[in-house]
């Protein structure tokens, strides 16, 4: 296993690209700006789309699939969409190469489309078009509808996870007779994204709204979930977007209501992306490594032999092999690693980099006393247990765990979350103590704008549970009804 990483404390964003890489998660690609998302890793994310999968059935939601490549003329429909997409789009313009007959291999002029294909930053539009020969009266509604797939964001700077010009991501697209129902689409979504995060990723999260100046470009309102990183910073972890009637005017997508009038669809779109492990790793991780709550991991349980000879490791095997098989019972993934290439050692400091949450080792005093060693990833504890009811007990420990993890995000959250009622006040605590920072604004795109392009901080949602709160503007001094939540963010 390789040494150790850099502090957190020394070089954040240096100990992040070290830890995605020594914990054999993801790697840069040979394609710029695009990633390798490795075993480990892509069974991180196969864990979340299971879980998220399920969460979207269980709200009525199924599977479809729709095309990689999307008409240009289709983005031009919908002004402010293709405004928010320009710049990042990907355009396939030929569909043929040849050799030039000197062994280059060059573009064939005489194949070019007829009409350029944008490769999908996301599916709106393509989805919508679709829609039009779905829906003829409101019997046809609502369409409920998810889709996992790739998207390409040509991201000129880059980060393994958090931005990249290719990445994975489900996008949900539905459609609905009345504002109402699509509005209360828009906010089962986002709750649903809220407790997948809490409950699972062990990331305490602010449910609030997007700004105008924020919002999903074609939206009329976008919620989202706000984290908080050990950094300081903010990371948006999902979005849900009222999409009210803008794609189905756009693509001309009517329908005969109850009354049988004629009237135009309306319609959410809601994702999360690759971006969560990113997440993941920023809201829980040490210096040692990974830690990863137990729901999540691809191993909760590690068992790890120290023996001296054959008959030793034959003796630990047994009671290790027994366990194994009671623990997956209960439903618990376990590794028995048993590699006679690797001391105990450099099996510890592996595991502990990868983030498996319970390490149990059986060496020969354990099989003399019937016990075993029980070690915690997320606090380093470490307990001898009896081997009687093992699988009861750990089972209940990464309970304990997954628990213990969040309330510790929690705090920190809570602790880097602080009211400044000064413009003076506000750039201090940005410099000094990062975080998110409660404050009065005037509720103006211009006062928003400026504060972000002096200090790089911007609103990051107006909380969905905000009291009414009488005061003014950090910048402008202009009178506020409620603060908002600002922080500099990735």
């Amino acid at each position: 296993m390789s040494k150790g990483l850099t502090s957190r404390n020394t070089d954040y964003s240096q100990w992040y690209n070290e830890l995605v890489s020594k914990a054999d998660l993801a790697e840069h690609s040979s394609v710029r700006g695009c990633m390798v998302i490795k075993p480990y890793g892509y069974s991180i994310w196969e864990k979340m789309q299971s879980v998220l999968d399920q969460m979207f059935k269980d709200t009525g939601h199924s599977n479809a699939y729709f095309p990689l490549f999307i008409p240009k003329s289709y983005f031009s429909k919908e002004a402010s969409h293709v405004d928010g997409f320009a710049t990042e789009c990907a355009v396939v313009t030929h569909y043929r190469l040849k050799n030039d007959g000197h062994g280059n291999i060059v573009v064939d002029e005489n194949a070019k489309l007829e009409e350029e294909l944008i490769v999908r930053p996301t599916s709106e539009t393509i989805i919508w078009n679709t829609y039009k020969g779905w829906i003829q009266s409101y019997r046809d509604l609502p369409i409920l509808v998810n889709q996992w797939a790739n998207v390409v964001r040509w991201e000129m700077r880059t980060r393994l996870f958090l931005r990249t010009a290719e990445f994975l991501w489900q996008e949900g697209h539905t459609a609905h007779a009345t504002a109402e129902e699509a509005i209360e689409e828009t906010e089962r979504m986002l709750d649903v994204y809220a407790q997948f995060a809490e409950n699972w990723m062990a990331l305490p999260v602010v449910r609030g709204k997007k700004t105008p100046n924020e919002r999903f470009a074609g939206a009329l309102d976008t919620y989202c979930i706000e984290a908080l990183m050990q950094d300081g910073k903010a990371l948006q972890a999902g979005t849900s977007h009222f999409l009210g009637q803008n794609f189905a005017k756009a693509f001309d997508v009517k329908f005969t209501n109850k009354e049988g009038k004629i009237d135009y669809v309306w319609a959410t779109s809601w994702g999360v992306s690759t971006r969560l492990i990113g997440a993941l790793i920023m809201a829980h991780s040490d210096d040692q490594g990974l830690v990863l709550p137990p729901k999540l991991a691809p191993i909760q349980v590690v068992i790890v032999p120290i023996y001296k000879n054959e008959e030793e490791l034959n003796a630990i095997s047994k009671i290790a092999d027994q366990l194994s098989a009671d623990l997956k019972k209960l439903g618990i993934s376990v590794k028995y690693d048993d590699r006679d290439t690797q001391r105990p050692g450099f099996k510890f400091a592996e595991y502990e980099m990868k983030g498996v949450p319970v390490r149990v080792a059986i060496g020969g005093r354990d099989l003399e006393n019937g016990t075993v060693e029980i070690a915690r990833r997320d606090n380093g504890e470490k307990q001898t247990v009896t081997q009687v009811g093992l699988d009861t007990f750990i089972n209940d420990l990464l309970a304990d765990i997954q628990q213990n993890i969040y309330q510790k995000a929690l705090k920190f959250r809570q602790e880097n979350t602080r009211k400044a009622d000064t413009y003076a006040e506000f750039k201090r605590l940005l410099d000094e103590a990062p975080g998110f920072i409660s404050a009065h604004w005037d509720g103006t795109a211009e006062t928003e704008q400026k504060i972000k392009e002096e200090t790089k901080a911007t609103i990051r949602c107006i909380p969905l549970n905000n009291q009414a709160e009488e005061g003014k503007c950090i910048l402008t001094g202009k009178p506020s009804g409620q603060r908002v939540l600002f922080a500099r963010a990735y």
